[in-house]
């Protein structure tokens, strides 16, 4: 009896207990569902804030665009801080840019300014979500950060400031605007209405922005641009033409590179972002300073000066050993020299502060202009009008000089003074402010890592020490002896010089061939390894061949 009675209490117990286990299940389940909805609507919120916040930085920027149309193309905000991250950009990472980048870098920092505006961008709408007038505020303050960024360019004026604010402003009105539609959809009763208000509101504005943008930055190189202009230039017959180069400057080595570079592959390098476009019409060159008698000229009165031919190789001191940034080409321009003699120099004046168009400065020793040497304003390149990537319509050259301290493009402005009274742009970070161009020489044919057959192999290549010349060059082979090249003939002392060697005895295996050149004054090429900072890069070009 007390078994059953124990037994049908048990039985009584467990049958509570079943719905109580049921019932947590169920909670449980709820619980983790619940969960589920809050995760899925914080997403679905953050990812709401994230597409309003590009969708209104988006207009801001196309905003930007149409008032840069006004203003002038390196105004827009994207530009202007892009330009302004270049100049606070240090050394080192300068460097690194143009290693690794070359010519790409400006397109790299381009993406990197977008990408950084997208995320800041990003984060706004995400905050907006739950501090909509704090998101607001830091919005239009992005806008005025850009003003101010854009209007302390050294080629900047008041109107500067009005692409950047305006930018900010529709951003900011626009992320309001969206935020609240946003806000009122998962709010709203009639959901499907409040989502097709915030879908039509951002895909409207969206596709807006893209039209305005791209629209405006069209508009603006349309407007911008001295294409016309530039083909409309009659070149100015030389006081003396120069014959071709003689077919004996050159030899004939299949893959060595032509004597003259082809204007197409001409380097560049230079701290534009975007390109300075300016109008012959337009154009005024101001010589002024430490001298007697400052003056002014325009296009057309310098192309009413004498003119003269002259190959000149020109190196970056971005070059580094065996790099490409060197380039030799046939200039037209009117000489220096007696432009400085017209204005009067003062006694004691050493240094040209050179700036072009876009602010740039470049100081230049003005001994390098008075010796003799055929320093010039180009206007032309390989027998045509500068391209604007080189300076169209007037660029400073001075042979034997680092480009840094004597190729000035978008040329505008000479004003005679002292390297101890002036800094140009790049002295104060950590360049030397003269700098002669350095011996140099570099192994084309074949490149490194090559392989090649066994038995002769020619190796070629280019030397330079502009307004030096190249006397000898050598080539050394597995660390043995160093044998002499044969050189190419000599244009001038101011353009590079071409080698060839047969490597006769080329044995199966892997071999490293180093090169070094000695200059017109008999000083041999330096073995010590120096980085381009402060005033060029030095030591022997190597590379390593594979004979097989």
């Amino acid at each position: 009896m007390s078994e059953q009675q124990s037994g049908g209490t048990e039985g009584t117990a467990a049958d509570r207990s079943a719905p109580d286990l049921e019932e947590g299940d169920t909670r449980q389940e709820e619980g983790a569902t619940s969960a589920k909805k809050r995760w899925a609507s914080r997403g679905g919120s953050i990812a709401r804030g994230v597409l309003v916040g590009l969708v209104a930085g988006g207009a801001g920027l196309a905003v930007g665009e149409l008032i840069a149309v006004a203003t002038g193309e390196a105004s827009a905000p994207v530009t202007a801080a892009g330009n302004w991250a270049i100049s606070i950009t240090p050394t080192w990472l300068e460097q690194y840019a143009i290693r690794n980048f070359g010519s790409n870098d400006k397109t790299v920092l381009l993406i990197g300014v977008y990408v950084t505006l997208a995320l800041a961008a990003a984060i706004d709408g995400v905050l907006a979500r739950t501090r909509l007038t704090l998101a607001s505020i830091l919005t239009a303050v992005v806008g005025v950060v850009g003003a101010i960024a854009a209007v302390t360019r050294p080629a900047a004026d008041t109107s500067w400031l009005f692409p950047s604010l305006l930018a900010g402003l529709a951003a900011a009105l626009a992320l309001r605007w969206l935020t609240i539609l946003s806000l009122k959809e998962s709010q709203s009763s009639a959901e499907l209405t409040g989502r097709r208000r915030f879908l039509f509101g951002t895909l409207g504005t969206g596709a807006g922005a893209l039209v305005a943008g791209y629209g405006g930055n069209a508009w603006i190189k349309k407007r911008y641009n001295v294409s016309d202009a530039r083909a409309k230039v009659v070149l100015p017959t030389p006081a003396k033409v120069l014959p071709e180069p003689p077919a004996a400057v050159h030899p004939n080595v299949p893959g060595l590179g032509s004597f003259i570079t082809p204007t197409s592959q001409f380097y560049r390098v230079d701290t534009a972002l975007t390109l300075p476009h300016v109008d012959p019409r337009d154009w005024k060159l101001k010589i002024h300073g430490m001298v007697d008698r400052p003056f002014e000229i325009t296009f057309d009165e310098l192309l009413s000066y004498r003119f003269e031919e002259h190959d000149m190789t020109l190196t970056c001191v971005s070059n580094e050993v065996g790099g490409p940034y060197v380039g030799n080409a046939r200039w037209l321009g009117t000489p220096l020299a007696p432009l400085l003699r017209r204005a009067g120099i003062h006694r004691g004046t050493d240094m040209i502060l050179s700036t072009s168009s876009d602010g740039m400065t470049i100081g230049s020793p003005v001994e390098a202009v008075l010796d003799g040497r055929q320093a010039m304003l180009a206007i032309a390149m390989n027998g045509e009008a500068l391209p604007v990537k080189h300076g169209f319509p007037c660029r400073m050259l001075i042979p034997g000089l680092y480009g840094y301290v004597s190729a000035t493009k978008w040329l505008t402005d000479l004003n005679l003074t002292t390297f101890a009274a002036s800094d140009a742009y790049w002295t104060p970070r950590g360049y030397s402010p003269q700098a002669p161009v350095k011996t140099a020489s570099r192994i084309d044919v074949p490149k490194s890592g090559a392989t090649v057959p066994a038995g002769p192999v020619v190796l070629a290549g280019t030397a330079w020490a502009t307004h030096r010349g190249i006397a000898a060059v050598e080539v050394q082979i597995d660390n043995g002896a160093w044998r002499e090249a044969k050189l190419a003939a000599s244009d001038t002392p101011d353009t590079w010089r071409q080698w060839s060697y047969e490597w006769a005895d080329a044995a199966k295996g892997s071999h490293k061939v180093k090169v070094r050149a000695t200059d017109g004054t008999g000083a041999v090429q330096t073995s010590t390894v120096q980085d381009v900072v402060p005033n060029g890069s030095t030591g022997y070009h190597g590379i390593t061949v594979r004979v097989s």
